[in-house]
């Protein structure tokens, strides 16, 4: 008999922290899930083995499409791409006319994001820069026709330049839109004051700095591996 955690929801039950069970029972009734992601999160485990842990959560992606429906998004941008997961959750739930500036430097893993967006029918919607992050935010500020055109933005990137996307969306953000930022939590080392590693130090500075920044309101979810919400006022 096939193993039922072999399904590619349950590679997040460690994250979550709950019991095997709990969880199994909590995905059931929280995540919509569909054919085309489950291959995509199954493939992306096969192809990448331990890298796979770059993808965001089943849970989270449905969060992901909810918040894309809450904000009514139809201009959206990513930094951070991996495998496609979060941009196919966010491209499910936008307008027919929704679009995605999708954002990564490496073509090995989103060559398989392509694949799937393709797949899903959402590959007319997202626009994908091979580009640093900073690059591309830099290009689109210097033109304050952007300024205000983007409704939600997801970050999944370079941990320690996470202030400085931040600051630079700031003025890309129209008021009431939305930045959810993800591994918030990243995986208890937050809570553990020996570990001081540059991308932890980053994610505390970055938490702190959110938790004080009276430009956004602002909630932390902790499923995943956290997510950090921050609305434009």
């Amino acid at each position: 008999m096939e193993d039922e955690r072999a399904h590619p929801l349950f590679r997040d039950e460690e994250l979550s922290g709950m019991h095997p069970e709990v969880f199994k029972s909590f995905v059931s009734f929280a995540v919509r899930d569909d054919e085309v992601k489950q291959r995509l999160r199954a493939e992306t485990k096969e192809l990448f083995g331990s890298d796979a842990v770059m993808l965001t959560s089943a849970d989270q992606g449905q969060v992901l499409e909810f918040l894309v429906e809450l904000t009514g998004a139809r201009k959206t941008l990513e930094l951070g791409v991996f495998t496609g997961y979060s941009s196919l959750c966010t491209a499910l739930a936008l307008p027919a006319d929704g679009k995605i500036l999708a954002v990564d430097v490496s073509e090995k893993y989103t060559s398989l994001a392509r694949k799937y967006w393709e797949e899903a029918g959402v590959a007319h919607k997202i626009e994908l820069r091979l580009t640093p992050a900073l690059d591309v935010l830099g290009e689109l500020g210097n033109d304050e026709a952007n300024h205000g055109a983007f409704d939600f933005v997801f970050i999944d990137a370079v941990k320690t330049q996470q202030l400085e996307y931040i600051n630079l969306l700031y003025p890309l953000l129209r008021q009431g839109g939305m930045i959810a930022i993800d591994n918030v939590i990243w995986k208890g080392r937050l809570a553990d004051p020996a570990v001081k590693d540059d991308d932890t130090e980053a994610i505390r500075k970055m938490n702190a700095a959110m938790h004080d920044d009276q430009r956004f309101g602002m909630c932390v979810l902790a499923n995943g591996d956290g997510m950090l919400l921050l609305r434009k006022r």
